[in-house]
């Protein structure tokens, strides 16, 4: 059972919103929802699991309870791990919207296999949609392209580069920079992206609980080198605020990013933000 800790103003926000081109808010995590002036609405990656204490342990806001999304086009998940697939928190807002899941393989056997949501949720088999890198979907306004992602620590990762008249948004999960972004940069034109960022720290390993050096997420160097590569007009870190001990402060960022030409702006962003991209 979700419990939310602001009720369901930040849903309400986003379904009585009328973006003039497209509306973007941070779910905290890695999670956000974009919403086209056609009303199309997407969520990405929306995770309000409180993780699993004391090895990983929520430090931000429950935003929202999945039970109340009344709108939803599709859902996307960019791999398999519990804050990116997680049934408590997106199977609800298939149930409540009959919107699709788009995912890879890994991720569609956490939702059918081991979670499985067409048992414990009224959820279909056909709103399950296997996607591959290389793959270009049509979901309303958006034209949604499966990408490549470098997460040594998934087994099937994806990112996302999503397509509308007023701009192209680029998601890449929990990736580390790879060699395919400086194609992906020259074959898009990007306007705002989000990757992963957090420090490195000392998180109990998942089976014998002992204290591990565990690096998951992007340093200042290597988000500013994939968003480099990538040429994003604007970097949106996610991600640091999330776990106890991997946190960290986006502001440091400025200092790496101003000798490069991309990106070009820094967007620092915090849990029920909301940002746009314009024409």
């Amino acid at each position: 059972m979700i419990q939310s800790d602001w009720g369901d103003w930040l849903v309400r926000d986003v379904e009585d919103a009328s973006p003039d081109g497209v509306s973007i808010w941070y779910l905290g995590c890695n999670g956000f929802i974009l919403k086209g002036s056609d009303e199309t609405t997407i969520y990405i990656d929306p995770y309000v699991g409180l993780g699993d204490p004391p090895r990983t342990v929520r430090m931000i806001p429950v935003p929202f309870d999945p039970e109340d999304v009344n709108e939803a086009d599709a859902v996307l998940a960019t791999h398999e791990h519990t804050d990116h697939v997680h049934g408590r928190s997106q199977a609800p807002i298939l149930e409540n919207t009959d919107a699709t899941f788009y995912a890879p393989d890994d991720s569609l056997a956490v939702a059918r296999e081991e979670e499985s949501w067409t048992d414990e949720w009224d959820v279909s088999d056909d709103q399950f949609t296997e996607i591959s890198e290389g793959d270009t979907v049509e979901v309303g306004e958006f034209t949604i392209n499966v990408e490549v992602a470098n997460d040594p620590d998934a087994s099937h990762p994806v990112s996302y580069v999503i397509e509308h008249d007023a701009g192209t948004f680029f998601h890449g999960g929990d990736t580390k920079p790879s060699d395919e972004f400086d194609r992906i940069g020259t074959a898009y034109d990007i306007d705002l992206g989000v990757l992963a960022f957090g420090t490195v720290g000392q998180i109990p390993d998942k089976e014998t609980r002992e204290p591990k050096r565990t690096r998951w997420y992007n340093d200042e160097n290597q988000i500013v080198e994939a968003a480099a590569a990538l040429e994003l007009d604007r970097l949106a870190p996610s991600h640091w605020d999330m776990w106890k001990g991997l946190t960290s402060d986006p502001k440091v960022l400025h200092h790496h990013a101003q000798s490069f030409e991309y990106p070009q702006r820094l967007d620092i962003i915090e849990i029920g933000d909301r940002i746009e991209l314009e024409s």
